[in-house]
C-alpha cells in the first residue's frame, strides 16, 4: 500500500463522551475513516501515523438519517468508524503537547 493511501485512510478523530470513556477504560481510539478502508489499511495507518503497535480493529458501518430539508425528505451521507485498540502503555497523543 502507497504513503498516500495511508494518509486518506484516517479522515478524522471521533471526540465524543463515549469514545473519550472508551479510551480510558480500555485503551482504545476512535476515528472516522473512509468508507472504502478495510481493517488492514486502518492498522498500517494508525502504525505509521502515530508510531504505536495496533492489537486490533473493528469497524462500524454508520448508516445516515433521514431528515427533512425545507420540506424535502433527504438522507445524510453512510460513513464509517474504526475503534482501533492500541498496545498497553502506548498513547495516541492528539493534541500534539504534553499534558497537565
Amino acid at each position: 500500500m502507497s504513503n498516500e493511501r495511508l494518509y486518506k485512510v484516517l479522515l478524522s478523530p471521533r471526540m465524543t463522551e463515549k469514545s473519550t470513556s472508551i479510551g480510558e477504560s480500555s485503551n482504545q481510539y476512535v476515528f472516522k475513516v473512509t468508507t472504502d478502508s478495510n481493517k488492514k489499511e486502518i492498522k498500517d495507518a494508525v502504525e505509521k501515523l502515530f508510531e504505536v503497535n495496533v492489537e486490533s480493529v473493528r469497524i462500524v458501518n454508520v448508516k445516515g438519517k433521514s431528515k427533512t430539508f425545507k420540506l424535502r425528505a433527504g438522507k445524510r451521507n453512510d460513513w464509517k468508524k474504526a475503534y482501533v485498540r492500541v498496545q498497553e502503555g502506548q498513547v495516541i497523543d492528539f493534541l500534539g503537547g504534553d499534558s497537565v
